[in-house]
Parts: C-alpha cells; structure tokens; sequence
C-alpha cells in the first residue's frame, strides 16, 4: 500500500467516528506496510477527555516495542494536536502523514523540529469531511479543539 492507500484506511475509520455521532478524524500506525492499529475519535461516544483519533489508533495497535514503533508510520486524517504530538514523540514515531492541515494546524513544527518527517498530502476528501462536521457541529468541533 502507498501513502493514499493507508490514510484511506484512516478516512474510513474517520467515517466510523461520523457515524457513530462523534467526530471524523481517524488514524491508522503501519508497520512494514501492514495496518497494526486503527482508531477514531472517540471523545463523544466514550465521553473521554483523549480519545483522539491517533491516540485511538495507538491503544488499538496494543503493546508494541520500542524498535517497532521506531520503524512505523502514522497516517492521521487532520494533523496532530498537542497531545498526540506527545504521543508521536514518546514513542519515536518517525514519519507522520496528515490528510489535511487547513481544518487545523496541529504541532507539525514541534514533529519536525524533534526530526519527524511529516507528509501532508492536501487531500480533498479528509477536508471535506471536517469542513461538512463544523459546519453542522459547530459546538462540538469547539469543545473537542478549543476555540
């Protein structure tokens, strides 16, 4: 699978958020090619104060080594918040490729400062899909981002 591939498995799992009432950001950790942990925000639906998408995706990949993280790559739908930025150097994550930065800038000056390669591929479809949920949801988009 190349880039594209993978982070369709991530708007796929953004699209599971959506329809579940919550909010459609969605990641996946590759390692070697093969898809170890997928997840969605689940904030709304878990009532949790964490459960972003790429921190969803993490949880689900289960406990994994040092050396296997290092040579992973997360795919997320929109870029990473201050938290999952954390999460991506806590454990060495070395590349990161984001669906769409105009929704939100995450920390990817932070990921790249620390030598994370960060790919961002501008797709239509991931911001889409977040343009459609603010508009609808505004009061959610604010409570899970801040304003």
């Amino acid at each position: 699978m190349n880039n594209h591939q993978h982070l369709q498995v991530a708007i796929e799992e953004a699209q599971k958020g959506l329809a579940e009432g919550g909010i459609p950001i969605g990641s996946v950790l590759v390692i070697d090619g093969e898809v170890v942990g997928r997840g969605h925000n689940r904030r709304i639906q878990k009532g949790s104060a964490i459960l972003h998408g790429e921190m969803d995706a993490l949880e689900n990949a289960g406990r994994l080594t040092a050396k296997d993280y290092r040579c992973s790559t997360l795919y997320t739908t929109l870029s990473p918040c201050a938290m999952c930025t954390g999460a991506i150097l806590l454990y060495q994550i070395p590349t990161v490729v984001i669906g769409e930065n105009t929704t939100f800038m995450g920390e990817e000056e932070l990921l790249r400062s620390r030598g994370v390669e960060v790919i961002v591929l501008d797709d239509p479809a991931c911001k889409q899909l977040m343009a459609d949920f603010i508009a609808a949801n505004p009061k959610l988009w604010t409570e899970d981002i801040g304003e």
